[in-house]
């Protein structure tokens, strides 16, 4: 008579096993507990969980239970399931019993180091109805054959396994989202507040590093020659950032053009793939590079390579780092318009101050400076014309200064040309402003090359006097700047001649010209 109050000892341990097993809501525990699950339901001594790759042909991760760390270091790499009775299992997944190991046809052996092993009970494991990957177990504890109810036990584990498995992913999908948008609201916030253009590439690239995993996070922005170059990178542990900065992807790769037209680019192996062709792509592994682009133009490309062997980048991390570009790419054009508008409003504080020295300072201290010319005319005292005349010169002198000053003030405070040549052409076009006319300036000589820092300095502030006391001249029409590299001084050394010749007034015979409304400033200082 069968008594219904006593239960199998099987189905007691899978009723166990399945509420067990949906308890952890993170994926790599789930796995593992399953594993756990699968040994104990069946008594086996062995067990694994393989899990494919998104093309179903092969194992990225195995979980296993039974073996420890000695052991797993023994048997070395884990089987990819391309071969043995791994392999008959992702090729055709249906459930698979096998007695003796060694004689069925599709085993392969073992490795070396790899324990003995001789039953074998093979289930897949579904989510959502796609393959996941596969729950294999193998060899009873007590030495018996797996049997025909040991195979309904682990099919029944599979498929609570795939429910578990499906809310593990739900759940991590969600974490992940959470910390992208974490990630890219904390960049738009560090753009916002005032970062500065390479430490806004470099906060890009460390926030999105670790977010992804990465072994690094690598800016790439567009060159005059049409190429990519790396302007800025986060590494982890181990790795020298400098390394890559100034590495360049050549013009028509077929990486670049991809990236070009607006799409990412991703990469199951950097060092094999052949569209990679930078030095630094034996490096890495997985790799994905996203487009940065806002309003339809491309500002530059986000890479985050993973390390050699590491497990390739999900669909969801994929879709997750690409809304994170797209959102670091529209910060980073916010910043940069930002930074626009203060420097605008900069400049314009600049002209005003500088009007305002020109309108009221300059022209006071000029009556002045008349008035007590016209007073020094009229005295009859030599110490008070002495007095007087020292008066005027000092007047004059501030007026020079104040009106360099102004000079300056015409020029932007940020983004300086670096080049004598940009510098010049820099002080002329400030110098437009006040003149009502752009000065015209002739190079002559290799003066970027030649002209080089003290003299470039000293060039500059000698053309700004001369430019601030053209100015002074009443009737000024023309400027002409000559700046010859080529000069030969006359101690015979090589040198750099500066000649600033204007039409105006000359007070008092200031120059060294014969016409009488032509004045020329010669500077110049050896090489």
């Amino acid at each position: 008579m069968h008594d219904e109050g006593r239960t199998a000892p099987g189905l007691t341990r899978l009723l166990d096993a399945v509420l067990g097993v949906g308890m952890d809501l993170e994926l790599r525990g789930s796995l593992q507990h399953i594993v756990d699950s699968a040994t104990e339901v069946t008594g086996a001594r062995y067990g694994a969980l393989g899990v494919l790759d998104a093309d179903r042909t092969r194992i990225v991760e195995l979980c296993t239970a039974g073996l420890d760390d000695e052991a797993r270091e023994r048997i070395g790499r884990l089987p990819d399931g391309h071969t043995g009775l791994l392999g008959a299992l992702v090729q055709e997944p249906r459930p698979l019993l096998v007695a003796d190991i060694g004689a069925d046809v599709r085993s392969t052996g073992f490795p070396p180091g790899h324990p003995p092993m001789k039953s074998f009970v093979g289930v897949p494991v579904r989510v959502d109805a796609a393959v996941f990957g596969n729950l294999y177990v193998t060899d009873k504890q007590d030495g018996s054959p797996f049997t025909t109810d040991d195979l309904a036990l682990l099919r029944v584990l599979a498929a609570q396994a795939g429910i578990a498995i499906g809310n593990a992913r739900l759940y991590e999908s969600a974490v992940q989202r959470e910390r992208w948008i974490e990630g890219a609201a904390a960049v738009t916030t560090a753009l916002l507040d005032g970062t500065a253009g390479s430490d806004a590439l470099m906060t890009v690239a460390d926030k999105a590093r670790f977010l992804a995993g990465a072994a690094a996070g690598i800016v790439l922005q567009p060159t005059a020659r049409g190429g990519m170059e790396i302007v800025a990178a986060a590494t982890g542990p181990g790795d020298d950032a400098a390394d890559f900065l100034g590495t360049e992807i050549a013009p028509g790769s077929a990486v670049l053009d991809q990236l070009l037209g607006g799409e990412p680019v991703f990469v199951e192996d950097s060092a094999s793939d052949p569209r990679m062709t930078t030095h630094v792509r034996s490096r890495f592994g997985p790799s994905m590079l996203l487009p940065l682009q806002s309003g339809g133009r491309l500002i530059g490309t986000l890479a985050l390579p993973r390390r050699p062997g590491a497990a390739p980048y999900t669909a969801v991390e994929r879709l997750l780092a690409s809304q994170f570009a797209s959102q670091a790419a529209l910060a980073m054009v916010m910043a940069d318009s930002r930074d626009a508008r203060e420097r605008l409003a900069v400049f314009e504080d600049r002209d005003r101050i500088a009007r305002d020295l020109h309108d009221l300072v300059v022209q006071r201290l000029f009556a002045t400076e008349m008035m007590l010319e016209s007073t020094r005319r009229r005295t009859v005292a030599a110490d008070m014309d002495e007095l007087l005349g020292r008066a005027v010169d000092e007047l004059d002198s501030t007026i020079q200064e104040v009106r360099t000053a102004i000079f300056a003030l015409q020029q932007p405070p940020a983004d300086a040309p670096t080049t004598a040549r940009g510098k010049v052409l820099r002080e002329t076009a400030g110098a437009a402003a006040l003149l009502g006319f752009a000065p015209s300036v002739h190079f002559e000589g290799a003066v970027d090359s030649l002209v080089v820092p003290p003299v470039d300095k000293q060039l500059v502030a000698a053309l700004r006097g001369a430019l601030a006391a053209a100015h002074r001249r009443s009737s000024v029409t023309s400027v002409e700047v000559r700046i010859d590299a080529t000069a030969t001084l006359p101690d015979g050394r090589q040198g750099v001649r500066m000649t600033v010749t204007d039409d105006g007034e000359r007070e008092g015979g200031d120059g060294d010209s014969d016409g009488a409304r032509t004045t020329t400033v010669t500077w110049q200082s050896p090489l």
